[in-house]
This record gives structure tokens, sequence and C-alpha cells, in this order.
């Protein structure tokens, strides 16, 4: 075997052990995973052909959350996801409901950096026109200690 080829199958072999050894300490803990079932009532002013109106009904809702703590750092990730319908109490009409946000965290242990990510997506669909909710929100924090350093919340509905 020459020296070059030596040096490469042993490069690998080291590279395969380091990357075993990375995956192993870094691996993702689901701390949530769980199912349930909600009652919510509100006002919908997209509702009753924007004329709004009280909706209720039950929705089912699917949280997902992980964490991977490695040597200083906690990351985290989260889903939160909703699908359903609600009826208007003046009308009658049946809307659907779904939604989902995701988002991101990262913390860090020595420096008290901290930072957030998320973005939120729901959805009320009523039947015929000027009926439907959309709203969507993206925002993000970033904190150093206890110190507010970026904070940006976009956010809107939109009757349609």
């Amino acid at each position: 075997m020459t020296k070059r080829l030596m040096r490469t199958t042993i490069l690998l072999a080291l590279a395969t052990v380091a990357i075993v050894v990375a995956a192993s300490a870094a691996q993702a803990d689901v701390t949530t995973n769980e199912k349930q079932s909600i009652a919510f009532a509100g006002y919908v002013p997209c509702a009753n052909g924007g004329a709004g109106e009280i909706l209720s009904g039950t929705v089912e809702a699917h949280n997902l959350a992980a964490s991977t703590a490695n040597g200083n750092k906690d990351r985290s990730q989260f889903q939160f996801q909703v699908h359903g319908s609600m009826v208007g109490a003046i009308t009658g009409d049946t809307y659907r409901v779904s939604g989902v946000t995701r988002g991101a965290s990262q913390e860090s242990f020595e420096n008290g950096h901290y930072s957030l990510t998320y973005v939120n997506n729901f959805h009320l669909i009523g039947p015929g026109p000027d009926n439907d909710l959309l709203a969507h929100e993206v925002a993000h924090v970033i904190e150093f200690g206890d110190d507010v350093v970026v904070q940006h919340d976009n956010f809107s509905i939109d009757c349609r």
C-alpha cells in the first residue's frame, strides 16, 4: 500500500469516527409530541360576509418540540399545527380552520445570547366570498442577557 493511500484511509477512518461521535453527542431529544382538542370561540371580523360574527368550535392541535443541548448551546425547534371547523353564531355557516406555526430558538449558556424566530400562518375559510380570514406573522427576537437587542414582528390579517 502506498503512503498516500494509507494516509487517505487513516484520514477517512478518523473522519468517520469524528462524525459518529459528533452525531451521538448532538442528537435531538423530542420533548413534546402531543395532540389535543381545544374548544375555541372568538369574534372574526371577516365572517358573515364581512359584517363579523362570533365563531365557535373545536380544533385539533398537534404540538411538536425538539431540543438539542450541545456543549454550551441549546437549540430548539417547534411546530404547532391546528385543523378543524367552527360555526358562525349568526349565520350557522361552517368555517374550516387550518394553521401552522414553526419556529426555532438558540440559547448560549456562556454569554446569555438568545434568539427566537417563528412564522405563523392561520386560515379560516368560510363559504362564499368575503368570509375568509388569513393571518400571517413573522417574528424575530435577539437578546443579550436582559437586553433586547433586536425585536421584529411583522403581523397581518387579511379578509378575502
